[in-house]
C-alpha cells in the first residue's frame, strides 16, 4: 500500500478510494496518536469535527465521529464550516485534535480527511506516518484497544462555532470596510454562510454568487478555480473588488474593479507592505514557494522585503514561518497564512484583510496590486503518467536542461508531481507569453512520452 497522506491530508474519490471503513480506521488511529488514547490514566480527549457541503461528507463524517467516539474521544460536531474555522476552534477550545472532511478545490466526487493537532496545527510528516502505521497495524488483524461503558466518547453539536469564528475574523481586522462594495464567490462550499456574514458585519456591501450549496455543486464552474463568473459579477454590480474561495475556503483569489485577476502572489505583496507599515511583518520577510512568480520576488527585493522560498504546499510554508518566526506566507494559488491570527491558510481572513487595505488607503485594488509585475507563467497539468519518475527520467532531465538553456536568466522551468492528484505539473516562466507556452507545450509532450 502506498502512503495514504498526500500534501494535504488523505484524499480520493469518496466511496471508492476514500471509504467509510478507511475514514473510521484512520480516525481511531488518529485518536491514539493525537488524542493519546490509553497513554495515561484519566485523560479524556476531545475532537472538533467539521466538513464542507459535499454529499459524501455526510457519511464520512458519521464514520469519523463513530471512530473517534469508539476510541474514547468526546466529539464536538461543528457542521459545515471552512477548514480554517475547524483549525481555529480546535485551538481555542483546547481540543486534542481536529478533523476536517473536504477535498478543497477538487470536484464534487472527491473528498478528503485533514487532521489537526492540538492548537489547530497541521500534522508533521512524523505524526502522519504514526497514524498510518497504527491504522495499517490494526487493519491487518491486531485488535483495537476499545473502551466500554462510560469510557466511550460522547458526541454533541457545537452550534456556537459559527458565531465564534466570525467574531474572531472581525476582531482581528485593522479597520472596517464601510463604503466598499464586494462580490463574494463562495464556490457553493464551506464558506457560503461564514464569508458573507463576516464581510457584512465588517461594514461592506455584499453581493454573493456561488452561495447555494446543495451537496453536489461544490466548485462546479465557480470559486477560485473558475473566476469568469466573479469577473462578470464585479463589473455588472460596479463593485470595488471580488473575492473567490475554494470548496473549504482556505484559499482566496481576487479580481479588481475591472474584473482582472489578482492572484496569491499579488495578494501577498499587498499584505506584506501593509503589515510592514503596521510594524507586524516580522523580519521584513514573507514566505513563498518555488512556484512564486519571479515578478513577486523582484517586487519584494525592490521594496526591501526578503522572500523565503519553500517546497510547494502551505504546510511547508507554515513550517518555515514557525521555525523562523515569520508572520506572513502563502502560495500563488491563494493559500495565505497570517500566523498571528490563523494556523493555516484562511481565505475569508485573507479577503477581509485585502479589502481592509483597499478601504484604509482609498486606493483601488488594481493600484495596490500594481506593486508587482507578474511575469507570464504557463502551467500545464499532464495526467495519467507515472509521477514518481518525474525526477529520475533521463529523457525528461535532458528536455528540462535544453529548456532552461533556451530561457536563460529571463525565465525558469519547474516540474513537480501533484501531491493530491495523479498528474505532473509543468510550469514555465518567461519574459514572453508565447515563448512560455511553446516551452511548456514541448515539455508536456516529453512528460507524456517519458512517463506515460
Amino acid at each position: 500500500m502506498g502512503r495514504l497522506f498526500g500534501t494535504d491530508g488523505v484524499r480520493g474519490v469518496a466511496n471508492a478510494d476514500l471509504t467509510a471503513e478507511l475514514a473510521l480506521g484512520l480516525s481511531v488511529a488518529a485518536a491514539h496518536v493525537l488524542g493519546e488514547v490509553g497513554t495515561f490514566e484519566g485523560h479524556r480527549p476531545t475532537a472538533v469535527v467539521g466538513r464542507d457541503p459535499r454529499a459524501s461528507g455526510e457519511f464520512l463524517e458519521a464514520a469519523v465521529v463513530a471512530g473517534l467516539a469508539s476510541a474514547g474521544v468526546d466529539v464536538l460536531r461543528v457542521g459545515v464550516l471552512p477548514t480554517p474555522a475547524v483549525a481555529y476552534l480546535t485551538g481555542v477550545l483546547g481540543a486534542d485534535l481536529g478533523v476536517m472532511l473536504s477535498a478543497s478545490h477538487n470536484a464534487m466526487p472527491d473528498n478528503g480527511i485533514k487532521f489537526f493537532a492540538r492548537g489547530g496545527h497541521k500534522l508533521a510528516d512524523e505524526l502522519e506516518d504514526r497514524i498510518e502505521s497504527i491504522y495499517e497495524q490494526h487493519r491487518t488483524g491486531e485488535p483495537w484497544e476499545r473502551p466500554t461503558g462510560g469510557g466511550v466518547g460522547r458526541i454533541r453539536s457545537y452550534d456556537e462555532g459559527f458565531d465564534r469564528y466570525v467574531a474572531h475574523l472581525i476582531g482581528v481586522l485593522p479597520n472596517r470596510l464601510d463604503g466598499l462594495k464586494v462580490v463574494l464567490d463562495e464556490a457553493h462550499g464551506a464558506a457560503a454562510r461564514v464569508s458573507p456574514e463576516a464581510f457584512a458585519r465588517a461594514g461592506a456591501e455584499v453581493v454573493t454568487i456561488g452561495a447555494e450549496p446543495d451537496g453536489l455543486n461544490i466548485n462546479d464552474g465557480c470559486g477560485s478555480t473558475h473566476l469568469d463568473l466573479l469577473r462578470a459579477a464585479v463589473v455588472e454590480h460596479g463593485a470595488d473588488l471580488g473575492i473567490a474561495h475554494d470548496g473549504d475556503a482556505d484559499r482566496c483569489l481576487a479580481v479588481d474593479a475591472a474584473g482582472e485577476e489578482v492572484d496569491g502572489d499579488q495578494i501577498l505583496a499587498v499584505l506584506a507592505l501593509a503589515m510592514r507599515e503596521a510594524g507586524t511583518l516580522r523580519g521584513d520577510a514573507v514566505v513563498g514557494t518555488v512556484m512564486s512568480n519571479l515578478g513577486f520576488k523582484i517586487a519584494m527585493e525592490r521594496e526591501g522585503i526578503h522572500l523565503v522560498e519553500t517546497a510547494v504546499g502551505d504546510r511547508y510554508v507554515l513550517e518555515s514561518m514557525k521555525e523562523h518566526g515569520y508572520a506572513l506566507g502563502g502560495e500563488q494559488s491563494g493559500h495565505v497564512i497570517v500566523l498571528d491570527h490563523a494556523t493555516t491558510g484562511d481565505g475569508t481572513l485573507t479577503g477581509l484583510m485585502l479589502a481592509a487595505r483597499v478601504s484604509a488607503t482609498g486606493r483601488t485594488l488594481a493600484d495596490l496590486a500594481g506593486v508587482m509585475h507578474r511575469l507570464p507563467q504557463v502551467l500545464v497539468n499532464v495526467p495519467d503518467v507515472d509521477k514518481s519518475r518525474v525526477h529520475t527520467s533521463p529523457d525528461l532531465a535532458t528536455a528540462v536542461a535544453e529548456a532552461e538553456a533556451e530561457l536563460g536568466s529571463t525565465g525558469r522551468v519547474l516540474l513537480r508531481s501533484s501531491g493530491t492528484e495523479p498528474l505532473v505539473r509543468v510550469m514555465v516562466e518567461a519574459a514572453d507569453i508565447e515563448q512560455a507556452r511553446s516551452v511548456a507545450g514541448r515539455l508536456a509532450d516529453v512528460v507524456k512520452s517519458a512517463l506515460g
